[in-house]
């Protein structure tokens, strides 16, 4: 499939990744157009999800306004056939580096996970597109602002505990962009399928955020 739609100008203005794990097609494709419809633009679809050789592609097919890529991807085995599916970027926990070289080589965006400073620099120079900090949700804003005085250059991008009433201070901090899952994602209004307070949720977050 087709690879090459990832806009890093639509990231830009709405640096928020929606993180969907461990959901069914219709509930994909609800979120999805919740999303668009709030404004923001792209959605990480974990590779440990259910029919993901269905979810993934067909989600790209159906909502080429957004940026669309695979999550938790920690292998070369993963790696390819998430672009075979079409993921337009690539977001992993770890930093694997054959994963990193390879994206930068086909010249798809990578998100690696890191958490120490070495860890955030290893995968910087290896052509990260930004770094994933994970988990973020010990470190807080604090460590995103202390890792950047030295770091300045790196793009980061805090996942785990970012959520409505902090994601401002992540920005504030330095933040390229964040990650959300849960606190994006709300799980009961997905449950009780109102995809309308969903969206309501998703205009509030793209608020808090400033972007």
């Amino acid at each position: 499939m087709d690879n090459s739609r990832f806009s890093t100008q639509k990231f830009e203005a709405t640096p928020i990744v929606g993180i969907l794990r461990g959901l069914d097609l219709e509930a994909t494709l609800n979120i999805a157009e919740a999303f668009s419809k709030a404004g923001l633009t792209t959605l990480e679809i974990t590779m440990n999800s259910p029919n993901i050789e269905t979810v993934l592609p067909e989600v790209v097919r159906l909502f080429p306004e957004l940026n669309i890529g695979a999550g938790t991807v920690c292998s070369q085995e993963e790696l390819d056939k998430a672009i075979d599916l079409g993921s337009q970027f690539i977001v992993t926990p770890i930093i694997d580096v054959d994963v990193i070289k390879n994206c930068v080589k086909k010249e798809i965006p990578i998100f690696p996970g890191a958490y120490t400073p070495t860890e955030i620099y290893t995968a910087w120079s290896l052509g990260a597109t930004a770094v994933k900090v994970f988990p973020a949700t010990q470190l807080g804003t604090t460590y995103i602002k202390d890792v950047l005085a030295p770091l300045n250059t790196i793009k980061l991008l805090p996942t785990g505990g970012v959520s409505l009433d902090n994601i401002s201070s992540f920005f504030a901090a330095g933040a390229y962009g964040v990650g959300m899952g849960s606190s994006l994602i709300d799980k009961k209004m997905v449950a009780s399928k109102d995809y309308q307070s969903l969206e309501s949720h998703f205009k509030s977050i793209k608020k808090a955020a400033s972007v």
